[in-house]
């Protein structure tokens, strides 16, 4: 059973792009703000990052941050955005959208699916902030959806182990199940072992100062919570390794 897991690594820049291949990564999850879970990437970076990278590309499609209820504008955004990022040449897409109940929203989300095809679509951590994960499986299945990334509704993959198992146990192969959140060397093989799982999704990020030799420290550009200004999270090759290193070791 060799060579049959696959990681994939969310990225948000160029550099993490190029650097997640190197690793070893066998996909990319493109998003912006990853500091906000991800959103929708802009079109400038994917066009660069094709040119960079040969693995195959799924693009996030999010119009903001917070929670999945969307508006009817909203929705007019993420549909444009799916034609433009296919047009654009995006190898699937990530996206999913709940119901005021904490369903999955499956007259929206059948809409979406409709706007992606021909192109494979990943139903996104969504599924985390549903009422009932069995239940919200089953709909995914029957929309169609090539896979789900869970945390298994906990706040971390490892937390969320038991449900995610459940889950891989549920779905008998009709739907990937790929866990994802706070994956790391420490826990990716028990993860992997506990879970069956044959996919993964993790960041494999490290910190790095900012080259600004002038500082303006009195300035934030976001919210009071925001990322420092002058430090930056990249995709290390190093670790990107390492990861795929242990999982073919457990597989």
């Amino acid at each position: 059973m060799a060579e049959c897991f696959l990681m994939e690594v969310c990225v948000d820049s160029v550099e993490s792009a190029v650097n997640a291949e190197r690793g070893g990564a066998g996909r990319l999850e493109l998003c912006s703000s990853l500091l906000e879970g991800g959103l929708t990437p802009s079109l400038g970076l994917l066009h660069v990052v094709k040119q960079y990278v040969k693995i195959p590309i799924y693009v996030m499609i999010r119009p903001r941050g917070g929670d999945f209820l969307y508006s009817d504008l909203e929705v007019e955004v993420m549909r444009k955005d799916i034609e433009l990022m296919k047009s654009q040449g995006a190898d699937g897409l990530v996206l999913g959208a709940l119901t005021e109940d904490g369903r999955v929203d499956a007259e929206l989300c059948m809409e979406l699916l409709a706007a992606a095809r021909p192109l494979p679509v990943t139903f996104h951590r969504a599924f985390d902030m549903v009422h009932d994960p069995a239940v919200a499986l089953e709909a995914l299945i029957s929309l169609g959806f090539e896979r789900v990334l869970t945390s298994g509704c906990d706040s971390s993959a490892l937390e969320g182990l038991p449900l995610i198992k459940r889950l891989v146990d549920q779905a008998k192969g009709r739907i990937i199940i790929m866990p994802g959140g706070g994956i790391t060397e420490r826990n990716l093989q028990r993860i992997l072992e506990g879970s069956g799982a044959q996919e993964f999704h993790c960041s494999a990020r490290s910190s790095r100062e900012s080259a600004m030799k002038f500082r303006n420290t009195c300035v934030s550009m976001g919210a009071s919570f925001s990322a420092p200004e002058y430090g930056l999270k990249v995709a290390d090759v190093s670790k990107v390794r390492t990861l795929n290193a242990i999982a073919k070791n457990t597989l």
